[in-house]
């Protein structure tokens, strides 16, 4: 089990995402605007984060902005979630500032799945031990 934030605008496919990945066991919060997602980051711990790009005010490109200002980019796999225009080289560009991935709108479920079990996979989540999610990572890090 992860821990998962989505950050997107739009109701209707943040509704679906919490609903399809708390379905197979993931424990999914959401936000609808960069503000708050940001808050949210900086707040709490999470395991992924699903991010729209194109969110009106605060954009997802001002959180990823943020994030790596605040030194916390790679805190934790940020995959940008976009039906935006974004070109392959500006994608590069984000992953290079620390970004994991992108998924481009409309998204299938499969590929959704696939997303969050690779990312699962290279952190090394337990799904056997649900707890050590979420407990303080003091005794030791995997990076």
């Amino acid at each position: 089990m992860m821990r998962i934030l989505i950050v997107d605008d739009s109701h209707d496919i943040t509704d679906l995402m919490v609903k399809v990945l708390a379905t197979v066991g993931h424990e999914v919060v959401s936000s609808d605007n960069g503000r708050e997602g940001l808050a949210m980051i900086t707040r709490d711990r999470f395991d992924l984060i699903f991010l729209d790009i194109a969110m009106p005010d605060f954009s997802g490109l001002d959180v990823i902005d943020e994030l790596v200002k605040s030194g916390r980019i790679r805190d934790c796999p940020v995959v940008l979630f976009t039906a935006s225009s974004i070109t392959d080289a500006e994608i590069e560009e984000l992953v290079k500032k620390g970004v994991h991935s992108s998924l481009r709108k409309p998204v299938r479920i499969e590929t959704l799945f696939a997303k969050v079990q690779e990312i699962e996979q290279s952190r090394g989540s337990k799904v056997d031990a649900p707890g050590s999610a979420s407990s303080s990572s003091s005794s030791s890090s995997s990076k």
